[in-house]
Formats: structure tokens, C-alpha cells, sequence
């Protein structure tokens, strides 16, 4: 059963990370994030939301659900 809205702070799912290639290709993909329902979190500390050895972009969608797209050349 879903529970609507979801929350990242019940059990189950958080988020899902995935290695999205190199720089160029995790902003690529976040530009396009936008046309298929996902929006940019932590803008302020984008790419580097994870420290600044991190390159990733963190997304999440109208349901609450959260993917992070990290760069496999921080």
C-alpha cells in the first residue's frame, strides 16, 4: 500500500544514487530533469551538496521520491 504523500523519513526507500557518468553527463541529465517531472534540490550547493569533493545532482519529483545522480569523476 502507498502511502500518499511518500516521506523519506518513514521506513523504506529514501533515495536512489546512481553513477550517471562523467560532469558532463550529470548535467546534462539534470537539465533535462525538468521535462520528466524531477526539480533540482539544494541548488544553493549544486554540484557539491555533498562536499566539495562530490559531483552529483540531487533530484526529487512530485511524489516525494529523491535520485541522486553522481559523477563517477568527482
Amino acid at each position: 500500500m502507498l502511502v500518499k504523500p511518500h516521506n523519506r523519513k518513514r521506513p523504506g526507500l529514501n533515495h536512489l544514487a546512481f553513477h550517471a557518468g562523467d560532469h558532463d553527463r550529470v548535467n546534462a541529465l539534470t537539465a533535462a530533469a525538468a521535462d520528466h517531472g524531477w526539480a533540482l534540490m539544494f541548488a544553493n550547493k549544486h554540484p557539491h551538496a555533498g562536499g566539495p569533493q562530490t559531483y552529483a545532482a540531487n533530484l526529487s519529483n512530485t511524489d516525494g521520491y529523491q535520485v541522486e545522480l553522481t559523477a563517477n569523476n568527482p
